[in-house]
């Protein structure tokens, strides 16, 4: 919050405003934005896919390390990366018989870093 003027606190310390203290300036949305970012927080609010996510922070890997490393089936692992993928979340390429997957974006990479380190903070 800026230094300049402060909101009035009530007794339960919710934030309020008179009128005339301030002119009111309409809030616009994106609905097509929201929908999608709603959609990417769907795809990322699931435990499983997010511990996919936290492994590729970290780097690139293939479907099987995925699969080793969380001690899953294949095909467990194969169906939360075609979520991840089909919200463009993740991204994969081929490298001879092999898919890696990363992740889409440095703003994956801070969501999910994000989240994980805020839900490692003391309450």
């Amino acid at each position: 919050m800026s230094s300049q003027a402060k909101p009035n606190l009530t007794d339960d310390d919710s934030p309020s405003c008179r009128g005339g203290e301030h002119e009111h300036q309409p809030v616009r949305f994106n609905d097509a934005a929201c929908e999608r970012a709603a959609a990417i927080f769907r795809a990322l609010g699931d435990p499983q896919r997010l511990r996919l996510l936290i492994m590729l922070e970290a780097r690139s890997c293939c479907v099987s390390e995925l699969a080793e490393a969380l001690e899953e089936p294949l095909p467990a692992i194969s169906q939360r990366l075609r979520v991840l993928k089909s919200e463009r979340v993740v991204r994969s390429r081929r490298d001879g018989k092999h898919v890696y997957y990363s992740l889409a974006d440095g703003h994956i990479s801070r969501l999910v870093t994000n989240g994980v380190m805020h839900a490692m903070e003391d309450a």
